[in-house]
């Protein structure tokens, strides 16, 4: 990627400053359970579109997207650098264990600071999205129960 030219300030005049590209490297991306296809392939496609190489973990809760994610991207991803990886919580922590350059990982906080500690291991720069809430609409025609 090509670097980006910044203008530069009075006290920074005899300086070059400019915004350098570069991927990180492996990227493990642990998807949530909640909006799974658009909020693990938007992180996706961006790291792949930046270079970095991917190890993807959907969430076990969302079994059929985890199952169509695994049987479909292969087919039209470089298999040389991304991964889709199966499982629970034991298998997310044997990918934690591993050396990686970029952790991007949405869910609870409870497991956010799971995630955190053991990024610490590495000093592997983390993106923690915690939290969120997942409004919704239900109309008198629905049972609150199975929404």
């Amino acid at each position: 990627m090509k670097d980006e030219p910044r203008s530069t300030n009075l006290f920074m005049k005899l300086d070059s400053v400019f915004i350098w590209k570069e991927p990180f490297g492996l990227v493990l991306i642990i998807a949530p359970w909640n909006y799974p296809l658009n909020l693990t392939l938007v992180l996706l496609v961006g790291a792949l579109a930046a270079g970095s190489c991917v190890v993807l973990k959907p969430s076990e809760i969302s079994q059929g997207t985890e199952k169509v994610l695994a049987e479909v991207l292969p087919q039209y991803l470089d298999q040389s650098c991304f991964a889709v990886v199966l499982g629970g919580p034991q298998e997310t922590g044997q990918l934690l264990e591993h050396k990686l350059d970029y952790i991007f990982f949405t869910g609870s906080p409870r497991v956010g600071k799971i995630v955190m500690t053991a990024a610490t291991k590495h000093l592997t720069p983390v993106t923690l999205e915690l939290g969120g809430k997942n409004p919704c609409y239900v109309d008198d025609n629905c049972d609150p129960q199975t929404v």
